[in-house]
């Protein structure tokens, strides 16, 4: 069996932060409300020199460094995202122009199940030697600018993640994935000025914008049995029990939603990690970002069992079990910059 393992890592998020305090002053809401409802405190938000390209970007170029691999050994750019910067051009291509190199380009337009989706799609097709994968979630400023409706723009947060896979025979990276979809739920969570949902209404008033709906009750109902669900069964496909899980990193969404799939996996809290409060709801790219600072706090390890899990629009789910470490290569191995480096192992390097 060919196995994807993760060998570098790697995450962007902007400089600007948007407090509960801060919007306070900007809608009809307070901190203890959003705290005692989500457990966010904070969010990054893009300035004007930002864009789903340019955090995908650094993402990605942090993650080859970690590898030792240069973009030109590329084989494959996957980006997910549910932003992208054109309709008409794939956000991953935009990728590969900045990174430079020959690889093929796909983009998913996937939200919060984006990391599980392209772990699975990317060890599908793992016969080849090197993949890399790009996720990333760019919240449009505008719905902080208008504020249509205090119970979705208290949310969403700005940021990119991006891991390196390359193939191997050793049982390292993706031990096992979980993909599902519910499509009758999608009214649940969508866009209703986007596309063929665009009311008749939005002609008559040209300032009209598109902006997430979200019905709270029933996808907070979806996601605790969604998550719950997908988790276990990945734990199960893997031919683990939940006692040989040694971290659970999931879709960072809702602080009540990550201990309902904790509960289910049998795990205490420390072995769960959560950085909402810092980061808010960043879709497809809070699990990588929340891998980057695990892995920097020390709390992921070689031969470490991880869990990630994460739901979204759709309604969709996605899991993975990843069994985390480096993969044995030539004693010697060329950086991007052509300096010759020690062999690089995985979980040997912090993030920055």
């Amino acid at each position: 069996m060919r196995y994807a393992a993760i060998t570098g890592w790697g995450m962007a998020v902007p400089e600007r932060v948007l407090t509960n305090a801060d919007l306070e002053k900007m809608v009809d809401t307070n901190d203890e409300w959003i705290v005692s409802r989500t457990g966010i405190r904070e969010r990054r938000i893009v300035g004007p020199n930002d864009s789903t390209t340019s955090l995908s970007v650094a993402a990605a170029t942090q993650a080859l460094e970690r590898s030792g691999i240069s973009a030109e050994e590329l084989d494959l750019i996957v980006v997910a995202t549910c932003t992208p910067i054109s309709s008409h051009v794939s956000q991953a291509c935009l990728v590969q122009a900045e990174l430079g190199g020959k690889a093929a380009a796909l983009t998913l337009a996937r939200r919060a199940p984006g990391s599980s989706t392209l772990l699975d799609r990317v060890t599908v097709h793992s016969g080849r030697n090197v993949r890399a994968r790009a996720r990333d979630r760019r919240r449009h400023a505008d719905a902080f600018r208008r504020l249509p409706d205090r119970s979705t723009c208290i949310l969403f947060g700005d940021g990119a993640g991006a891991v390196v896979l390359e193939a191997t025979d050793e049982p390292r990276g993706t031990l096992s994935t979980v993909l599902g979809a519910h499509g009758e739920g999608y009214k649940h969570l969508y866009i209703p000025g986007w596309g063929a949902f665009v009311p008749e209404s939005a002609g008559i008033f040209p300032e009209y914008r598109p902006f997430l709906q979200m019905n709270g009750r029933e996808v907070f109902r979806f996601a605790v049995t969604a998550m719950g669900d997908a988790a276990v069964e990945a734990v199960e496909r893997a031919g683990l029990q939940f006692g040989d899980i040694d971290m659970l990193i999931p879709h960072q969404a809702n602080l009540r939603i990550i201990d309902a799939a904790a509960r289910r996996l049998d795990l205490s809290m420390d072995k769960v990690w959560v950085n909402l409060d810092k980061y808010g709801n960043t879709s497809a790219a809070s699990i990588p970002i929340a891998l980057c600072e695990a892995e920097a706090a020390g709390k992921v390890k070689d031969d470490d069992n991880l869990v990630f899990v994460a739901f979204g629009g759709g309604l969709a789910w996605a899991a993975s079990v990843i069994r985390w470490g480096g993969i044995k290569k030539a004693p010697e191995h060329r950086s991007p910059n052509g300096v010759t480096v020690e062999q690089p192992i995985a979980t040997a390097i912090g993030a920055e």
